[in-house]
């Protein structure tokens, strides 16, 4: 059973997100004191009582704005109060009924669901009692304080009554893949995302930095079930002055964290930079599986035939960590070969759950460390000086895969990074791990005791 959507509206800077965060349990919405901070709709969880229902944040509501960010905050919001069974709209206890209150309040009289007022802000008596003045709307009032918790509980009480909401059915649908689509600003994301999905669900205009949260849509596509994360443009943190910038570093490392595949956007028209091979290394290093997309490929002027070639030895040459990445050419705006991602978003999540048997990694052993009559070539090390002998493989880890080689010897040294290097080139030919990063840990079997 699907579970039932309530969105939080209202107008910038009255604390919706400081009431989401404090609803989930969570800090995905970012909190901070620019107004108009949060831009898209962010989804969480929430349990109460026993019951589960669907929370969705949305952009602080200027519907006289015709700036082209808040206009398409108002239609982001709109959608969401279209899709909600029920409606917080959050106020601010301590400022009063503003003219822009008024403006929301005539819109959401008209639609036909339940309405709950959460006074924000009222962490005293005093701006408790004045929160009364919003009892004019007609609308059940819910003083409260987001940021201290304090009567959060009534709130969700009268939120939970208002419909049926079930909760402690067991899931039964297939495990989800979490798919981040990273990228630096401006690149294209949002609107691969939106030709992903079939909808406008992310705002996309020519302003760099335009998403600035992770933005979490389940859908299901071809009998698979899919989690999208559309990560914040990532920038140098040196470079990034606002605080909602820098919130968006670590927001987008931190979904990175998450996520099982990463589609690493490059701009075919600027060409790949320094900092698309910075953000390679985010995913990398959070052990995602990464496929990359040349984006904005019909808009590259005097292709000939061997140019798409040309881009991804460029590629290559500069993001050489990635040489086990599929690319792919796209066009996220008119939709050319996006629906070959998700297949191979599938693939290669196979690919990070796949496990290897003890006997096909003993008989790689076989083929690829051990010599003839039962030994072991001497592997190199580090600083060359001595060997080790590698006594055997195993598998130890999915997601990504991990592979442990047991070693013996004298050397004190690891093995050398070439050596490590070959085994992994191996173990790719042999098993086909598709999109996929492969950990390799040495570990030194203990000498006998004499």
């Amino acid at each position: 059973m699907e579970k039932p959507l309530v969105a939080i509206v209202g107008r910038p800077n009255v604390g919706k997100s400081t009431l989401f965060n404090r609803l989930t349990g969570s800090r995905r919405s970012i909190v901070g004191d620019e107004p108009g901070i949060t831009r898209d709709r962010i989804y969480g969880d929430v349990e109460w009582a026993g019951k589960e229902f669907q929370l969705v944040d949305t952009g602080g509501i200027v519907p006289d704005d015709d700036a082209i960010i808040p206009a398409n905050i108002f239609k982001q919001a709109a959608f969401a109060i279209e899709k909600a069974q029920a409606i917080i709209w959050v106020v601010d206890a301590r400022a009063g009924s503003t003219p822009l209150d008024e403006e929301i309040f005539r819109y959401l009289r008209n639609i036909g669901k339940p309405v709950y007022i959460a006074a924000n802000k009222a962490e005293s008596k005093t701006v408790e009692n004045e929160a009364a003045e919003f009892y004019r709307f007609g609308f059940d009032v819910v003083p409260l304080s987001a940021e201290h918790g304090t009567s959060v509980g009534d709130l969700l009480d009268k939120v939970t009554d208002a419909f049926e909401i079930s909760g402690g059915e067991e899931n039964t649908d297939p495990k989800e893949i979490r798919l981040a689509i990273i990228g630096r600003p401006n690149v294209g994301k949002s609107s691969l995302v939106n030709a992903i999905l079939g909808e406008e669900r992310v705002i996309v205009s020519p302003v760099a930095g335009t998403t600035r949260d992770a933005i979490d849509t389940s859908f299901s596509a071809d009998g698979h079930r899919f989690q999208l994360i559309d990560t914040a443009g990532i920038r140098r943190k040196g470079k990034t002055t606002e605080m909602a910038e820098k919130l968006s570093v670590i927001m987008a490392t931190k979904a990175l964290e998450r996520a099982d595949v990463a589609i690493l956007l490059i701009d075919a028209v600027e060409g790949v930079t320094n900092l698309d091979a910075s953000i390679a290394g985010y995913a990398v290093d959070a052990g995602c599986s990464v496929i990359i997309a040349l984006n904005k490929w019909d808009a590259v002027a005097e292709k000939e035939t061997n140019t798409v070639y040309e881009f991804e030895r460029e590629i290559r040459r500069q993001i050489k960590f990635l040489d086990w990445a599929p690319i792919i050419s796209i066009s996220a705006l008119s939709g050319q070969r996006v629906p070959k991602i998700l297949p191979m978003v599938v693939r290669a999540n196979e690919a990070r759950n796949l496990r290897i048997s003890t006997s096909q990694l003993n008989k790689f052993f076989e083929e690829n460390i051990e010599q003839p009559k039962g030994g072991t070539a001497p592997a190199p090390v580090k600083g060359g000086v001595s060997r080790l002998r590698v006594q055997y493989i195993t598998q130890g880890g999915l997601r990504p895969p991990l592979f442990v080689l047991f070693t013996s010897g004298g050397s004190k040294a690891g093995l050398h990074f070439s050596y490590l290097r070959y085994i992994e080139n191996r173990l790719r030919e042999a098993f086909e791990f598709y999109a996929t990063p492969i950990r390799l840990k040495e570990r030194r079997k203990a000498p006998k005791k004499k």
